[in-house]
């Protein structure tokens, strides 16, 4: 069985996100979305709410909370893959740079980056949560419901 994790905070989840998590669910029997517990806006349970409401229709994602080292999280969910998106040239640097450590620490774990779809290239979930905190309508750019909870959490009705 083939069962990758792709991690990540997701304050909050995008529709970069979602796409990226229902195109690795194409490529693995199993993909667990692991929430990092740390987080600025939303809570825990808040953001996997978000993600699970968004991905509910893909029968083999999984979504589980994390604390502490990715790589100990994948061993411990027998994740084989690591998923990562990778949106330009400046997360080409991060990315490479975490993937090297990534190998460092669980060689055993293989890195798999999926190019960001054409029309999310632009979207980041700290810009999403700067242009909501100003009034800027994010509707097209995160779930619905995830649109609602920002406009909720900046006052912006």
């Amino acid at each position: 069985m083939r069962r990758a994790l792709y991690p990540g905070r997701f304050d909050p989840v995008t529709n970069g996100h979602i796409n990226l998590i229902g195109r690795a669910a194409e490529l693995f029997d199993e993909l667990i979305v692991g929430v990092a517990q740390s987080s600025p806006i939303f809570s825990l349970d808040e953001r996997m709410q978000f993600i699970y409401e968004s991905v509910r229709g893909l029968s083999n994602v999984f979504i589980r909370s994390f604390s502490g080292l990715t790589t100990d999280f994948a061993r411990a969910q027998n994740a084989t893959t690591l998923v990562r998106g990778m949106r330009g040239v400046t997360d080409f640097e991060t990315e490479f740079d975490m993937a090297l450590m990534y190998r460092k620490m669980a060689p055993e774990i293989e890195c798999v980056y999926l190019m960001t779809s054409l029309e999310h290239l632009f979207v980041s979930a700290s810009r999403i949560r700067e242009v909501a905190s100003l009034g800027f309508d994010v509707s097209d750019l995160v779930p619905a419901h995830v649109a609602a909870a920002l406009r909720k959490k900046y006052g912006v009705e």
